[in-house]
């Protein structure tokens, strides 16, 4: 690809996610414009900065930064990181910034987190989906740490595109532009599906690390926290075939392997609730357990783990 035919790239919300990736495709030479809220005046002065142990100590600057949607240039694709408690307030920004069927892709957790946004859209903007599987968080304004992985994978949800070769050529395009920053990606045949593979990491980790006030290290080093994981993992598999979804065989074993891996983490729940942010328990439990139960499949495990998280966050905002 030539520099002339590079799409103008948005990034909505740039946090942890929005931020690494964002910066991962600028130096990959995209034209990418960052809209931020609270942090744009650091981030404007000092740029954005990754510290990765998979690609170093990375920094952008000057970042094209904008406290506002209506001051950016008309972008073809929109990434959007911030988080699904906040999805409501970002549909304005999306309009204003996107071109009128531009490609908007939501890099959030938890299943169905499109619809929500879909609704607020207008039908010539195409949605899709995409399942970031990485270790990253935020250190401070403008200062992501990146511990581990980064693929993302893109599914189509919904739009103008008729049938499914013009979805998949859009999935295609979407994960070539990871590939052509040196991300792994791979092209999501079923957005649904994949959001519920996501979501037999999410579950468990997410939900224990606040619950148990501990990191994937402990929780894989004790039997007790070990069978309640893997207890968890097998009821979203439980889950997602109720759903009429085949998760493949092994899947869930795959995931806690890597887990014990893995570098000791905080998931992004944890980061959430020792900010006093709202944790994005919608998202990521009430819609699985709802899903789940429409199909005729009651969840117990997870549905006390999501009572648990209900008290907790509410007694924490």
């Amino acid at each position: 690809m030539g520099t002339i035919n590079k799409p103008v790239v948005g990034i909505i919300g740039t946090g942890a996610i929005g931020g690494f990736y964002g910066l991962m495709l600028a130096r990959a030479g995209f034209n990418v414009h960052f809209l931020l809220r609270s942090e744009f005046s650091a981030v404007a002065e000092r740029g954005l900065q990754v510290d990765s142990a998979v690609h170093g100590k990375l920094t952008l600057d000057p970042v094209q930064a904008y406290s506002a949607a209506e001051d950016m240039p008309p972008c073809d694709w929109l990434l959007v990181g911030a988080k699904t408690t906040s999805t409501a307030g970002l549909a304005p920004a999306i309009v204003q910034a996107g071109k009128p069927d531009a490609k908007v892709l939501v890099l959030q957790n938890g299943l169905d987190v499109e619809d929500s946004l879909r609704e607020l859209l207008p039908d010539s903007l195409h949605v899709l989906g995409g399942l970031c599987l990485i270790c990253v968080h935020r250190d401070g304004p403008g200062q992501i740490t990146h511990q581990a992985l980064g693929a993302v994978n893109v599914g189509y949800h919904s739009g103008p595109a008729v049938d499914e070769a013009a979805r998949m050529a859009l999935v295609e395009e979407g994960a070539g532009l990871f590939r052509s920053a040196g991300i792994d990606s791979q092209a999501m045949p079923n957005l649904h599906q994949a959001r519920w593979q996501k979501l037999i990491w999410n579950i468990p980790y997410n939900g224990l690390s606040v619950l148990l006030g501990a990191s994937t290290t402990p929780l894989m080093a004790d039997a007790d926290s070990r069978a309640l994981i893997q207890a968890l993992m097998a009821e979203v598999v439980q889950g997602a075939q109720a759903c009429g979804h085949q998760i493949p065989a092994g899947y869930a074993e795959y995931l806690f392997t890597m887990t014990e891996k893995m570098p000791d983490y905080w998931p992004s729940m944890y980061h959430d609730f020792s900010h006093q942010r709202p944790l994005e328990l919608e998202a990521i439990y009430a819609r699985p357990l709802a899903a789940a139960k429409a199909a005729g499949c009651e969840l117990p495990r997870i549905e006390a783990l999501y009572r648990s998280l209900s008290f907790i966050d509410r007694r924490n905002i």
